[in-house]
């Protein structure tokens, strides 16, 4: 079965033609999408096995509380696949996927600035590994010391003296919302395909610094494609190809999300309200054995934890 065949068969059913040929998932949504106009009535609570996840979960939170953190890997800063697969309870998880490889294992992010994760660590009784610090002192440039070499004298007056608060030292404060559904829709490896095309149309530009600056951050946004397939396969995951089923669209989606809080640690990183379009069978398919989607949605539901900086993230 060929890329273009498994795409169609995975989009059968669907409405409009732009998003087929383009990478578009506003066109996609535009074309499918159905008001909701009813109340409340069809909404149902976890079910058991759901329950039973979290019941794993919340019995951490003690042990948790009284530590301040539950654990924390001190010598291994955090890529989207720097650790195993990490589970829950794999017997009852639909959606599968943890931040690190441990259910409230916190992680290091020490490209965003080291004295933040230095401090984070301190603050509940954990050191650094030495060898970590070495590399983001001597040999690997952070976030936190880009930014202050960017800053003018009257910045760092300012700073010093509180006039200014919200700099972006430390570790990218922004907020950062990324397009996760563009994964379920067409699968990574037609993104990369356009990823490609992209950096190819830049051949004949002229070296400015901007064009420089585009093909590095292409070029980047190419291998973190091809590490975001990599780590899915940890799980038993193949994401190359489009998603064929609610199941598939929401593990998809959350797999984009699960790379983004491996790598980044901005102030706030939301998931959003990203499965709607995902979940609403198209005629002629079947809704209850493709796209039984609420247990799936719930199994993702307020599942967290953090860097020892202290932002929480779902996981």
């Amino acid at each position: 079965m060929t890329a273009t065949t498994i795409a169609f068969e995975a989009w059968r059913g669907f409405h409009g033609m732009a998003w087929r040929t383009e990478v578009d998932v506003r066109s996609f949504i535009q074309a499918n999408y159905t008001p909701y106009t009813g109340d409340e009535g069809f909404l149902a609570g976890p079910a058991e096995r759901t329950r039973a996840v979290w019941v794993k979960v919340t019995g951490l939170f003690p042990e948790e509380r009284r530590r301040g953190i539950l654990d924390v890997d001190t010598t291994t800063p955090s890529t989207i696949t720097a650790y195993a697969p990490g589970y829950i309870d794999r017997d009852r998880e639909l959606i599968v996927g943890l931040q690190t490889d441990a259910p409230l294992k916190r992680a290091i992010m020490p490209a965003g600035g080291l004295r933040m994760v230095e401090n984070g660590l301190a603050a509940y009784g954990y050191q650094l590994n030495p060898a970590v610090k070495e590399i983001f002192t001597k040999y690997r440039k952070t976030h936190n010391d880009g930014v202050f070499d960017a800053y003018t004298p009257e910045i760092l007056t300012a700073r010093r003296s509180g006039l200014i608060t919200g700099l972006p030292d430390a570790y990218g404060r922004g907020r950062i919302i990324g397009d996760y559904r563009r994964v379920a829709l067409y699968g990574v490896d037609r993104l990369i395909e356009a990823k490609r095309a992209e950096l190819r149309s830049l051949d004949d530009e002229p070296a400015t610094d901007a064009i420089i600056r585009d093909r590095e951050e292409l070029s980047e946004q190419l291998r973190a494609l091809d590490e975001l397939k990599h780590m899915a396969a940890s799980y038993g995951h193949d994401i190359s190809r489009p998603a064929a089923t609610a199941h598939q669209a929401i593990q998809w989606l959350y797999f984009a999300y699960l790379a983004a809080i491996k790598e980044q640690n901005g102030a706030a990183m939301s998931l959003g309200r990203t499965v709607g379009a995902h979940v609403i069978p198209p005629p002629g398919r079947d809704p209850l054995t493709e796209f039984p989607h609420w247990p799936l949605i719930m199994d993702r539901k307020g599942r967290s934890q953090s860097s020892p900086q202290g932002r929480r993230t779902s996981a």
